[in-house]
């Protein structure tokens, strides 16, 4: 049996893009929800239940969106 585990050090740019938007996104709206308005809350609900059908159905659209800005392209990310 393999126990391999993945470190964020080996982690590949667009999962690790990923990862640093949900947890801004999920950050601020908590905060919004505390500080503003409850109903920021529900942002917090879209993100969770993105990241949950993420996992399933193999689509994302931050990731998308990250691939055309050239975010995990190792032609692009690496200087030359």
């Amino acid at each position: 049996m393999s126990n391999k585990t993945t470190s964020c050090s080996t982690m590949r740019p667009m999962e690790r893009a990923i990862r640093i938007l949900a947890g801004t996104m999920i950050t601020i709206s908590l905060g919004l929800g505390y500080f503003v308005s409850p109903y920021w809350l529900l942002l917090t609900l879209f993100v969770g239940l993105n990241l949950f059908q993420s996992a399933f159905s193999h689509w994302c659209l931050a990731e998308q969106i990250f691939a055309r800005l050239g975010v995990g392209d190792e032609k692009k990310s690496v200087p030359d």
